[in-house]
């Protein structure tokens, strides 16, 4: 169960991250709304997770998912170029996510 509530929030960490820089410097109500409850859902499915994981792993893949997500997202929206290296380097992220879930 803390792996599924560590992979939701990581993925949450992705939705709170991407409003954060939708909402201008907090200037746009909608956006900032998503990042408050984001961030809230987020932080507390890690604090969830860190009950049974080890701080490390949990932070890493938490990082990892959010951070893949992001970049993703940003690519698809056509925020963020596509490349060969980026998509090389997400797999690398992704890979490493995997192994410290292995490695558990």
């Amino acid at each position: 169960m803390a792996w599924l509530i560590l992979v939701i929030s990581g993925a949450l960490e992705a939705v709170w991250a991407t409003a954060l820089g939708k909402s201008e410097g907090f200037s746009r109500l909608t956006p900032t709304i998503v990042f408050a409850v984001g961030l809230a859902g987020s932080m507390a499915g890690l604090a969830f997770a860190m009950r049974d994981l080890p701080i490390g792993t949990s932070y890493a893949v938490w990082v990892g998912i959010g951070a893949t997500l992001t970049v993703l997202y940003a690519m698809a929206t056509g925020d963020e170029s596509v490349s060969a290296a980026k998509i090389l380097f997400l797999t690398m992220i992704v890979g490493g996510v995997v192994g410290l879930k292995a490695a558990h």
